[in-house]
Parts: C-alpha cells; sequence; structure tokens
C-alpha cells in the first residue's frame, strides 16, 4: 500500500486528505482528514505521493456536505488505526445523526465506560484522525456547551451551525 494524499478547499481552510491505496480509487483507504493547525493534524511527509484522482469520490462528498446536499459519507476508512478502546468510541461517533449531538457522558455510557472514563473519552474523540468524516464535532459537554474540538471550536461551532444543531450558540466559556 502506498501513502497518498490531496488537498481541497473547505469552509474549515484548506483540508488535507490522507490514505492508503494500492493505485486504485476503489482501493483507497482513508486514513486522515485534518484541518489547518489542527491539534495532531497530519502533515504531508517524504514519499507520500500526491494523488487527487483517487481521491475523487471522497472530495465529492466532502463538497456536498459542505454545500448541504449530503448528511452522511460513505467512505472506507483504513483498518487497524487507533487502540480497540478508541475505536469503540469512534463508532460511536459514526453512528450520531447530522444534526444531532451527544454529550461526553452519553459516549462514555454508550461504550461502557463510566465516571473518569468520560475523560477518557475525551481524549480518543481527540485523537479522531479523520475531522468531519467521522463526526467528532457532534459530541458536547453535558450542559449543552460546545467543548473541546482538535480543529478549533470555532470550526465545531461552524460545522454544527452548518447542520442546524440547537447547540452552536453556546460555546464554553463565553457565558452564553
Amino acid at each position: 500500500m502506498t501513502t497518498v494524499y490531496t488537498r481541497v478547499a473547505s469552509p474549515l481552510g484548506e483540508l488535507l486528505l490522507v490514505g492508503e491505496s494500492d493505485s486504485t480509487a476503489e482501493g483507497l483507504r482513508l486514513v486522515s482528514l485534518s484541518v489547518p493547525g489542527q491539534k495532531g493534524g497530519a502533515v504531508v511527509q517524504g514519499g507520500w505521493l500526491r494523488a487527487p484522482e483517487l481521491f475523487a469520490g471522497v472530495v465529492a462528498q466532502v463538497e456536498a456536505y459542505f454545500a448541504g446536499r449530503s448528511t452522511r459519507f460513505d467512505v472506507p476508512f483504513a483498518e487497524g488505526v487507533g487502540t480497540e478502546f478508541q475505536r469503540r468510541v469512534w463508532k460511536v461517533l459514526e453512528s450520531i445523526p447530522y444534526g444531532q449531538t451527544l454529550s461526553y457522558g452519553e459516549v462514555a455510557a454508550q461504550v461502557g465506560a463510566s465516571g473518569a472514563g468520560v475523560r477518557a473519552v475525551g481524549t480518543a474523540i481527540g485523537r479522531n484522525p479523520l475531522l468531519v468524516v467521522r463526526p467528532c464535532h457532534r459530541v458536547i459537554g453535558a450542559d449543552g456547551a460546545l467543548r473541546g474540538y482538535a480543529g478549533g471550536l470555532e470550526r465545531k461551532q461552524l460545522l454544527l451551525g452548518l447542520e442546524g444543531a440547537a447547540c452552536v450558540e453556546r460555546v464554553a466559556g463565553t457565558g452564553g
């Protein structure tokens, strides 16, 4: 497998899409979707192949999402990424419907973590390498406030606003 990448413009800034491929679009598995300045985001490495043609289907889905024409992604992800616990948390993220939110505590309950497990869930969510397509932006504080997003709270607010989620006015620490 070859590591391939492309960039695509979006309302969040230029997205970096990274995948593993057998050199066919059908063989592409998405590894990462990063926004500029993202904490822990991917950075193009020597030896990676720029291959926008392999990402045409993914890019079309991303563009449709931002244009309001699509509410879900059908993208194959690379296997073996993350710990077993992270993958359980990420599976919950994938189940959160467009325009809806869950609290960190609700996600923790769904994976069988409680108490201090909420912090572990927050850490797992923060390590999600597939922003937007694996919708970690749909997880909010128990009080309904927007909290913790590797791409920045402004981007989380933009994504939830795009989806019409009710909580977009409540950014943690702003009093509102």
